[in-house]
């Protein structure tokens, strides 16, 4: 008869999770494709391979790229950590407020020093808005996963607040806030497109993981206490300072996925700054496996996704949002496969 037996995880076992999960989660809603009588191999021809044909579909796909690599690399540093940060994106709403409050008042202040200010900014808005949470856990042991994803709709009505009061469009009289300073936008890396600085310091972002990860003693004591906090504390590490560290520093990397948003592509404050960027970057991150390559690679291709779910309604008629559907059982079947990863099944004979 067939058990299920626990297993030590394998290297190829942590490989293999990400495509299995991909293949698993495109025959699922390969379902939903035929529903709307489309050949599921054409729909996806156009999520996947139609985006990198064009020159502007492939700059757009690297747009929404950007943000999803700093709130993955935002959840992937806190989870890598032992630290559950589900409130990626009310620290990404942080650090686009700070943003706008910064660069609203830089007309007068040369661009390098406008971008470092707003960029500086936006990462302690984060930071800050990761703090309390993070305090609660360390020092109540509070649990961070519902403080910080409470935290969430406080930013996000927080922003509304300041949308529909001191920051309301004068003129139009519409929930945004004014537009900021010529300085402090974010210089675009292409001519005529909407590729910007951001994409460059979201790169940055992912090397920086890398490194301080794999390279540092930081990333070591994160390690260590992300896989058993008990034996960390034995070894002499501190736990609830690395906790606190891998906190804060994910905080303010989500924050500079706000600020991303604000200097690079809208310019000014609105209620719907992120579709869900935060929530996705929980994805990026477990399906990038805590690693920054994963992490890249994920990102991109939920960037490829995003882009994809448009050019497939526009050429097939298959309801946009079925990118959204894509990337939420890619979410659920990947966290399936990870508590898989330490079990096998066994084939025992039935004794007489």
């Amino acid at each position: 008869m067939l058990q299920l037996e626990r297993a030590n995880p394998t290297r190829f076992r942590q490989l293999l999770i990400p495509l299995a999960a991909i293949l698993i989660t495109f025959l699922l809603t390969a379902l939903l494709v035929l529903l709307v009588n489309v050949n599921p191999l054409e729909a996806y021809w156009y999520f996947l391979v139609q985006p990198l044909t064009g020159r502007v579909s492939l700059i757009e796909v690297l747009v929404k790229t950007t943000p999803l690599l700093l709130t993955g690399a935002a959840v992937s540093f806190a989870f890598a950590g032992g630290y559950w940060n589900i409130g990626a994106e009310g620290q990404l709403y942080a650090g686009a407020t700070a943003a706008t409050a910064i660069g609203l008042h830089m007309e007068r202040v040369p661009a390098p020093i406008a971008l470092l200010l707003i960029i500086m900014g936006g990462f302690v808005a984060g930071m800050a808005w990761a703090l309390i949470p993070a305090l609660m856990k360390v020092k109540l042991a509070i649990d961070e996963v519902v403080t910080t994803l409470l935290l969430n709709s406080v930013a996000l009505f927080g922003v509304s607040a300041l949308l529909n009061g001191p920051w309301r469009d004068p003129i139009s009289q519409w929930p945004q806030s004014p537009e900021i300073a010529a300085s402090a936008i974010f210089p675009k890396l292409i001519p005529r497109s909407r590729l910007h600085l951001g994409f460059v310091l979201a790169v940055l972002t992912i090397a920086l993981l890398w490194f301080v990860l794999a390279r540092t003693a930081l990333g070591f004591r994160m390690q260590a206490v992300g896989l058993n906090r008990n034996a960390a504390r034995f070894a002499g590490i501190r736990v609830e300072r690395t906790l606190l560290t891998s906190a804060l520093i994910s905080g303010g990397i989500a924050g500079l996925a706000g600020v991303s948003e604000i200097a690079g592509i809208h310019y000014h404050l609105i209620d719907a700054i992120s579709p869900g960027y935060g929530y996705t970057g929980i994805i990026v991150a477990t399906l990038g496996g805590l690693q920054a390559w994963g992490v890249a690679l994920a990102a991109f291709f939920l960037g490829l996704i995003d882009t994809g779910a448009q050019t497939v309604s526009r050429a097939l008629g298959v309801p946009a949002y079925l990118g959204d559907v894509i990337q939420a059982t890619l979410l659920l079947v990947t966290l399936g496969l990870l508590l898989l990863q330490n079990y096998r099944i066994r084939w025992r004979g039935v004794r007489a």
